[in-house]
């Protein structure tokens, strides 16, 4: 079984190196799927595996200046507070069977919505040009702390969100943010965001710190090798490959 971690670890590394999202929307459901860990210690497992995998990118991208801090600043003033909130209100409720009903239901729809964002990736720069026509400057840092909210909530609830879909509503209330200072801003927002909802998930007992590790152990190189294999694989390949695996993977756990 530590083997089997360390290959899925790997391949879900690989998938991220190649295109920077499927993390959380895959491992969690891998780890449901195929270690058969409950819904809620999955999602607090993998809430630790991506705010630690995002580490060393969020700190390449702080060292080349690729954050927009008034950005991410804006985006965690609303997602930190849901996230705790989120996790208080688990506190307070207790893991019941309908919270872990709600929990998988949750990621189900999490990782559909995913397969939308990755799926209309092009799509999103020419909506959010658009929007600006009814989006005036000094209403958008109330949106971007909104978005950080429904981020927060999201990602409490799923370990889901605060990669592909966080820049998605970047992109779309920020049209005109440079590209890499865009994906600085997500990872850099991801990492105390995923740390801050893993903490709360490990007050409740909600992580598998032995196969937290084991799954390390594989991801590291697995990055490393896809970041080198996305010369060679063409984009559209690999983002339909990763749709249908997050369709897939949503689809079945709704059902």
């Amino acid at each position: 079984m530590d083997l089997i971690a360390v290959l899925v670890g790997f391949g879900v590394g690989a998938i991220v190196g190649m295109t920077g999202v499927g993390g959380g929307s895959l491992m969690t459901p891998l780890m449901m799927g195929v270690f058969g860990l409950p819904p809620a210690v999955a999602i607090g497992t993998d809430l630790w595996f991506a705010g630690l995998t995002k580490i060393s990118g969020s700190v390449a991208h702080w060292r080349h200046k690729h954050i927009d801090n008034r950005i991410l600043l804006q985006l965690l003033a609303g997602s930190l507070p849901a996230a705790i909130g989120m996790v208080a209100l688990m506190h307070l409720t207790g893991i019941t069977k309908a919270w872990s009903g709600a929990l998988a239901f949750s990621l189900g729809i999490a990782l559909l919505l995913t397969a939308l964002v990755v799926a209309f990736k092009s799509t999103w720069h020419r909506l959010g040009l658009r929007l600006e026509r009814w989006l005036p400057e000094k209403r958008k840092a109330a949106w971007t702390v909104a978005s950080g909210v429904l981020l927060g909530v999201l990602v409490s609830i799923t370990s889901i969100g605060a990669g592909a879909i966080g820049a998605t509503l970047i992109l779309l209330l920020h049209p005109r943010l440079e590209t890499r200072r865009l994906v600085g801003t997500d990872i850099a927002h991801a990492v105390p965001l995923t740390l801050v909802a893993g903490i709360g998930h490990a007050t409740l007992g909600h992580v598998d710190w032995a196969m937290l590790a084991t799954l390390l152990i594989g991801s590291i190189p697995g990055i490393w090798i896809g970041a080198q294999l996305t010369r060679r694989m063409p984009e559209r390949r690999v983002r339909g490959l990763l749709c249908a695996s997050l369709l897939g993977a949503g689809l079945k756990v709704i059902h």
